[in-house]
């Protein structure tokens, strides 16, 4: 069976050497987080994740979840303990709002713990993280009333949460949606309608569901403008807030999927359900949109945890089998044959993972930082610049992670042979449960779609302006540093490059906007390349002043030599990037649609 093991000491270099999380101290409500509070969580989450949730990962995708003829759910064996265990610690509320339960821990904590859970077992991880995501939408729109009805139960893992936007005839495009709602003239609705791929739609762990639901009121504009979204509750509430009635919305099926077997991915079905309207009417998108939000960044951790479990086992795999010579000779003259760990090939594709782990770890905990710094700074310059970066860096963080993600993920099935097509070795669920990233959340095609005709413009282009700023300075404090010139000549010519890229496009897509369609997910795969290389300058002037300063730990210089790896092996992808871009649209567009 697959092992997991937290990479506790790589989350700590991130977090106290690289990141700045003890910065967050100077805000009032993380004055108490010091670093001995952070590693104490990151040692008990890393636990939970390792003896808890790692052994039911194959039981979740052996069994699955099971729908009775009353459309109740059962949850695979186990969960349904392990999550009453989760709850009971606290970490449902581990960086939510004391106000309401929570713990008030730092997002930038939050985000490790997650990343343990969902490399230890995706499928689980889901439902409290789309509960998370709920609870963010309620808490940025929802009345009081509803916060205190809503809230305190979800964040204590009482009741869970899910969004509700996919329909049979409509995936991105929610303007087609049909699912409607009817006044009943007391302020609640009658809610109609049915929406498929609903991740933790119905099941048994939790004594209510909260689902946000899009939809349109009667006589409301057509297309995006006329959505309004709605809490509808599994089970109505009674005088005293506790669950009652029977609620009119049902589980119709489980989807059959090719992952993820432990989560309850429903069909449901409302039928004049009793819903309440969260913020105003024909505005439930920019509701919505906040707990879409907050799930892309969770789906880019999703990537990175399956791709980092997918890389332990791995390196232990090619560390242990014993096939071939290395071409440099004999190097096991006692074994029939050397580990396969001796063979470049086999190298370049742990070489590969590990990098791209290391860096995608740092972009997504730098990224949790920034929505600490927005919610608690006092500091408008300051707290403006991080809602830039969250909403520039947002699709890139789902779309290219994901998209790397899955090649380093079937690398690392592929490092296995044979054996990594066989289901009892696990490698096969990694790469299953991890394709849904790249899909849900909005494709990764859309995501680069938004960052090119959406994020880059916004405010005038603001954002990226901030970020280049940001690294130009950087490079500045660095540029005499001899010891790191590649790490400071790959970060300066990716920052060239990508500016060239977004000349193009600002140049080339006003005339025809095909061409920032074809180019887009190009695009975003540079942004991506540039803002892990920043992340591994980043890591290597700590790893290089560590080693200056007379550390002996290995741990430094096998940083650098892995983020060099990066900078010399991976980073060169830009210019073909690059290149696929200046193209145009012409090259994608030219042939007749007949001829397909």
């Amino acid at each position: 069976m697959p092992s997991y093991k937290a990479p506790i000491r790589d989350m700590q270099f991130l977090l106290h050497e690289v990141l700045g999380f003890e910065d967050l101290q100077s805000y009032e409500a993380f004055s108490e987080v010091d670093r001995d509070l952070a590693d104490a969580v990151l040692e008990q989450s890393a636990k939970f994740a390792e003896e808890v949730l790692t052994p039911l990962n194959a039981v979740g995708d052996h069994e699955g979840c099971t729908r009775h003829e009353d459309g109740s759910v059962t949850t695979p064996t186990g969960f349904k303990d392990a999550f009453k265990q989760m709850t009971e610690n606290g970490w449902t509320g581990l960086s939510l709002d004391p106000e309401f339960g929570g713990q008030g821990m730092p997002g930038m904590l939050g985000i490790a713990a997650s990343e343990m859970w969902t490399s230890s077992n995706m499928a689980f991880a889901m439902y409290p993280g789309l509960t998370g995501g709920a609870i963010k939408a309620i808490m940025s729109s929802g009345t009081p009333e509803q916060k205190q009805t809503y809230l305190p139960k979800m964040i204590a893992g009482d009741w869970t949460g899910t969004m509700n936007l996919t329909e049979p005839h409509c995936g991105t495009d929610l303007g087609l949606l049909k699912t409607k709602a009817v006044p009943n003239g007391d302020g609640t609705y009658k809610i109609s309608g049915q929406k498929i791929f609903i991740s933790a739609g119905e099941h048994d762990m939790s004594e209510n569901i909260v689902h946000l639901v899009l939809a349109r009121i009667e006589g409301a504009p057509a297309g995006t403008k006329g959505i309004s979204l709605f809490i509808v509750p599994k089970f109505k509430l009674d005088e005293n807030e506790n669950p009652g009635e029977r609620n009119a919305v049902s589980c119709g099926s489980i989807e059959e999927k090719m992952g993820i077997h432990g989560n309850s991915t429903c069909v449901m079905n409302y039928d004049d359900a009793e819903g309440y309207l969260i913020g105003e009417e024909n505005k439930g998108l920019r509701v919505m949109f906040v707990m879409m939000n907050e799930a892309r960044i969770g789906v880019g951790l999703q990537g990175l945890g399956q791709s980092e479990v997918a890389y332990q086992n791995a390196a232990i795999y090619a560390k242990d089998r014993l096939q071939g010579r290395s071409l440099a000779g004999p190097q096991e003259e006692d074994k029939p044959a050397d580990p396969i760990i001796v063979h470049p090939d086999v190298r370049r594709m742990l070489m590969e993972t590990k990098a791209f782990n290391e860096a995608g770890r740092a972009l997504l905990y730098w990224a949790a930082k920034q929505e600490d710094i927005e919610k608690h700074s006092d500091d408008e310059k300051l707290v403006e610049k991080s809602d830039d970066y969250l909403g520039l860096l947002t699709p890139v963080i789902k779309g290219y992670l994901t998209d790397v993600s899955m090649k380093t993920t079937i690398d690392c099935q592929q490092i296995f042979g044979g054996h990594g097509f066989i289901e009892e070795w696990g490698m096969s669920q990694f790469v299953r449960d991890n394709r849904i990233a790249l899909i849900y959340e909005g494709a990764n095609g859309v995501q680069a779609l938004d960052l090119v005709g959406r994020k880059l413009a916004r405010n005038g282009g603001r954002a990226l302006m901030a970020l280049n700023s940001e690294i130009g300075e950087f490079l500045k404090e660095n540029k005499d540093n001899e010891n790191l010139s590649e790490f400071m000549d790959g970060l300066g010519g990716a920052q060239k490059k990508l500016t060239e890229a977004t000349m193009w496009l600002m140049q080339n897509g006003m005339s025809d906007p095909n061409n920032a369609g074809a180019g887009s997910v190009d695009y975003m795969h540079m942004m991506g390349l540039a803002t892990l290389a920043y992340m591994w300058a980043r890591m290597a002037v700590v790893a290089q002043a560590k080693i200056d300063e007379g550390s002996n730990e290995k741990f430094y210089p096998n940083k650098l030599i892995t983020g060099r790896f990066f900078m010399l092996r991976m980073l060169p992808m830009l210019d073909a990037h690059l290149a696929k871009i200046k193209t145009g649209a012409e090259p994608v567009m030219a042939l007749e649609e007949a001829a397909f």
